[in-house]
């Protein structure tokens, strides 16, 4: 009924218009009523109802009144244009033909000036309701409600300066925009000032009382987000963001996308673009089994892998509350892929078998794993048994089994490492490197460095510090990062294994290194504190098995580019293969260390040049 209404009102509006614009284009060729000719009224007075009929059909046809006014835009105007065009031209085709038999009833001139009439004012009226509904007519930054400033003066600011004052008129007093263009300084965008660039946002805020900053730089990397965030946070307002370039689909932005400004923000790369095409070919309607089904990054493979439709996916896992809450995920929302969740250790070679003869996977991502570095240099024995011999059992019964792929989850603390878990980590590469080599199956590694938001990471332990007041423990005030979040590892992991030809470690690009005591720092602002003020960054020294820095590839490996820009594989090592033959095969017989010394015999076996990094004797030290 509403619609109808509409409908009318606006057909009864261009009525008026269509016939005032004639009448005005008189009155404007003749300069004024009184001396306009009375057969010209005359013959006004004849061809108003025919031409108010074809101007309105006109409208009807291109669609005039099916639109949206309130979100008018250029797109509109050009309908109006070409509405308004077509009906003219048979107005005049109608009215030489009918009256006074081929000469024109009106002056050629008034046909011209009542056709630019229509347009501007049919196109001013549909703008002047999109203005109103706006509250354009009565917004100005206004003396009231909560002040905010908009860093980043282009489209996404603009549309986001828009969606504010569309449904926070009264609560939001806009003072301006930021923005480092130098070319819009001093200008004004929708009658909002740009008051500087980011180096000036300090001083704004303290000028304007500024209560809140909101973010509209959605293609501004990293460092450049970082280096604002912190500018921002050393103010006293509330900092805020909008979602990535990447997220905000043809500019469609809401005001609850504005959310707290995130640790994932910071690492801002451009998206990943996988190829659809291939993967599917290799999971979809296949067996997929994924071990480590319940940890961050497994669970996280299970739910990007369900999406490409595979027969079955098997959830193995030796943590029965991680693998429940995983299963309980995937039922949710799966309903063309069998889950069948696996209480597994991959330490038990016949359970591992077991289920290989059972479902026989055809592609199997390996994630399982011990991870902690401190942990692991502990307890140095487990290391062993859960990343080398758990991952030979899995591998040697995909070998066993048939399977056509598997993919091994490793990490950058296997180059070089210093440490029981990154030694782990480097040979179980090696026994997926000498497996392909006797195998049909292709077993390929993929390696990365750290992921935020996986359970046990370091921003993990800095938000749990924060909330407790601090204080936050670095380990060493030049130590350095790489991070990835979740969701773009697995990504990478799973283009990897569409690339997989057999032998490779794949090595993802990880971007810029990050150093950790910058991170404690952005993760204390963001908390809305101060570091070395609200809550104090303590220097407790390196752990045993850490680096400095972590390194992606070894000088033996060097790199080559794939398809992908974002992944690369390193060319493999020389393998000992008597070496690691006796030593699996050792395994394969239950064999595995049980103890520190024969742990580092084991490693020292297969890695000569490993030097276990003792623990620096270092006083906690507060800066």
């Amino acid at each position: 009924m509403f619609k109808k209404i509409r409908i009318a009102l606006l057909m009864l509006i261009d009525v008026v218009i269509v016939n005032v614009a004639l009448f005005l284009a008189l009155v404007i060729r003749f300069d004024g009523i009184s001396t306009i000719p009375e057969h010209f009224l005359n013959n006004f007075l004849q061809l108003a109802l025919l031409f108010t009929i074809v101007k309105i059909i006109c409208f009807f046809a291109f669609g005039i009144y099916n639109r949206m006014w309130k979100y008018a835009s250029i797109g509109e105007l050009i309908s109006i244009f070409y509405a308004v065009s077509v009906a003219s031209l048979i107005n005049i085709s109608i009215a030489y033909f009918i009256m006074d038999a081929g000469s024109l009833p009106l002056p050629r001139s008034v046909f011209l000036l009542s056709w630019m009439l229509n347009i501007l004012l049919i196109g001013g009226s549909r703008l002047a309701w999109r203005l109103f509904v706006e509250g354009s007519f009565r917004f100005s930054p206004g003396n009231g409600g909560r002040s905010v400033l908009i860093v980043g003066a282009g489209d996404t600011g603009v549309l986001l300066a828009k969606e504010l004052r569309r449904h926070y008129q009264d609560k939001v007093k806009i003072v301006g925009f930021i923005d480092d263009d130098p070319d819009k300084q001093n200008l004004k965008v929708l009658g909002l000032p740009v008051l500087g660039d980011r180096h000036q946002i300090p001083e704004v805020a303290r000028k304007y009382d500024i209560k809140e900053i909101i973010m509209a730089i959605p293609s501004a990397h990293g460092n450049d987000l970082r280096e604002v965030v912190d500018i921002c946070h050393s103010t006293d307002a509330e900092v805020k963001t909008l979602p990535g370039i990447y997220d905000i689909v043809e500019g469609n932005i809401t005001i609850n996308q504005i959310r707290e400004v995130q640790v994932e923000d910071l690492l801002m790369r451009e998206p990943i673009n996988v190829d659809l095409d291939e993967i599917c070919q290799y999971i979809e309607n296949q067996t997929i089994l994924v071990t480590g089904a319940g940890g961050s990054i497994g669970s996280e493979l299970c739910r990007q892998i369900s999406s490409f439709k595979p027969e079955k996916l098997l959830l193995l896992d030796n943590c029965e509350n991680n693998l429940y809450d995983i299963e309980m995920e995937l039922k949710e929302i799966i309903t063309d892929t069998e889950i069948i969740p696996l209480v597994k250790d991959i330490r038990e070679r016949l359970a591992i078998e077991e289920v290989f003869q059972k479902f026989k996977p055809t592609v199997i991502f390996h994630a399982a794993a011990h991870k902690h570095v401190p942990l692991m240099e502990v307890n140095p024995e487990e290391a062993i048994k859960n990343n080398v011999m758990g991952t030979y059992n899995v591998a040697f019964a995909a070998d066993k089994y048939g399977a056509n792929r598997f993919v091994f989850i490793s990490t950058d603390k296997a180059v070089n490492p210093v440490g029981v878990m990154g030694a782990s980590k480097r040979i179980a590469e090696m026994i997926i490197q000498h497996m392909d080599q006797k195998s049909k199956t292709s077993f390929v590694a993929v390696r990365f460095g750290n992921v935020l938001g996986s359970r046990g990471s370091v921003v993990e332990l800095f938000k749990k510090q924060i909330a407790n007041g601090g204080p936050v423990t670095v380990t060493h005030e030049k130590m350095i990062r790489y991070f990835m979040t979740i969701s773009e590892a697995v990504q990478l992991v799973i283009q990897a294994g569409a690339m997989a030809k057999g032998g490779e470690i794949f090595i993802l690009d990880m971007g810029e290194p990050v150093k950790i005591m910058d991170l404690a720092k952005t993760l204390i602002r963001l908390s809305g504190l101060n570091p070395g003020k609200d809550i104090d960054i303590i220097i407790t020294g390196i752990r045993p098995g850490e680096k400095l820095f972590e390194e992606l590839l070894t000088a033996e490996e060097g790199l080559n580019a794939t398809k992908h820009k974002r992944i690369f594989v390193g060319r493999s090592d020389y393998l000992e293969a008597e070496a690691l033959e006796l030593v699996t095969n050792s395994m394969y017989e239950g064999n595995v260390p049980r103890n520190k010394e024969d742990t580092s015999a084991l490693i020292k076996y297969l890695l000569p040049d490993f030097k276990n990094k003792k623990p620096e004797n270092q006083k906690a030290e507060v800066i």
